[in-house]
């Protein structure tokens, strides 16, 4: 009986001993190891058993009774309950901003686990210190984390983590995480990630589009080097590498100015919604026509953006979320390329 049960006492950790106790104890009955009605090891077994005192478990059975996981029958001893409470998988989903995609891979998770988990979300806004307290805060309350890694320093340059953000990443049980939208973490163990290549995906993406691309003379990304919410260099290093080894003159900008020096022949990339929202304004005001004298492309697809007509380099939001509930849900620990799309429409 004692063997079956799944009891994990890290020494080192601050969470203290009976709390471990109790997420061990309700973690294996979230997941089917121990059976409705089963019985479990005594308050002394146990205590004996994973070399702890008394006062320990017993306070854990008492918060595990309080929890209606366990029973107790007098002169019988302590048996499984769940409820449905513990039969859901509890997820604690931290993302770095509030941005229309993240909340788009946010409802499609949601979606995805359905009636079988309770998710809290909680937002960062790309600062260090508030994520290393959100963590902090809700180390060993949840079933499973869902982090989405980026930060920006001093000068709003995108980072993808710090020495203090990868200390409390590897304060989680690596099976009880999984890292969403970044693949440049130095995490050990075998976890759970499902994410963009942003240097490969845009340069892969470019090439669909290449025959359309022909027509114009020069390229142009407009890369918001000064965003509140700064976006990876990647991005950059996959558009030079493109116009290099193609052969594309090239131009990388901060943003869409006004009065821009509008030329025919010129398609541009942009990533922030004002970019491109500045940028058909001017097109429009010039009498000039979008897909013919100037070429657009945007970073990120949106149902306004399909209903425009305007040509879009994506990553798949709701496969993202989705593929994130299914490896909760199969207790899944791969790394999952997420699918990444070239959408032409009429803006090129």
């Amino acid at each position: 009986m004692i063997q079956k049960l799944n009891i994990k006492i890290n020494e080192s950790s601050r969470i203290p001993k009976y709390k471990q106790i109790v997420e061990s104890i309700t973690n294996d009955i979230a997941k089917g190891k121990l059976e409705i009605g089963e019985k479990i090891p005594s308050i002394n077994e146990l205590s004996a058993s994973c070399y702890l005192s008394r006062d320990t478990v017993e306070k854990a059975y008492k918060e595990l009774k309080n929890k209606k996981a366990i029973i107790s029958v007098k002169g019988k001893g302590y048996y499984t309950s769940k409820t449905d409470l513990i039969s859901k998988i509890s997820i604690f989903f931290l993302v770095n901003k509030p941005s229309y995609y993240k909340m788009s891979i946010y409802n499609a998770f949601v979606n995805g686990i359905g009636v079988n988990g309770h998710v809290t979300l909680s937002i960062y806004h790309c600062d260090e210190t508030l994520f290393v307290r959100a963590l902090q805060k809700n180390l060993g309350a949840f079933d499973y984390y869902v982090i989405m890694p980026h930060f920006k320093d001093e000068k709003l340059a995108h980072v993808s983590a710090t020495d203090a953000v990868l200390k409390e990443i590897e304060r989680i049980p690596k099976d009880k995480l999984i890292i969403l939208d970044n693949n440049r973490l130095e995490i050990k163990g075998k976890y759970g990630s499902i994410y963009q290549d942003f240097k490969d995906d845009l340069y892969n993406a470019l090439q669909e589009g290449i025959d359309k691309l022909r027509k114009y003379d020069k390229l142009i990304l407009v890369y918001p080097r000064k965003s509140v919410f700064p976006y990876p260099m990647r991005i950059v290093h996959g558009f030079t590498r493109f116009c290099g080894e193609f052969g594309f003159d090239s131009e990388v900008l901060d943003e869409i100015y006004d009065d821009m020096e509008l030329n025919s022949k010129d398609v541009y990339i942009t990533i922030e919604e004002m970019d491109l929202v500045n940028l058909v304004r001017q097109i429009n005001a010039k009498n000039m026509v979008l897909g013919k004298d100037v070429g657009i492309i945007s970073y990120n697809d949106t149902p306004l953006k399909e209903l425009l007509g305007i040509t879009v380099i994506s990553t798949d939001f709701k496969a993202m979320g989705e593929t994130t509930a299914y490896m909760i849900l199969k207790n899944k620990t791969e790394k999952v390329k997420n699918v990444f799309k070239y959408i032409e429409r009429n803006s090129v």
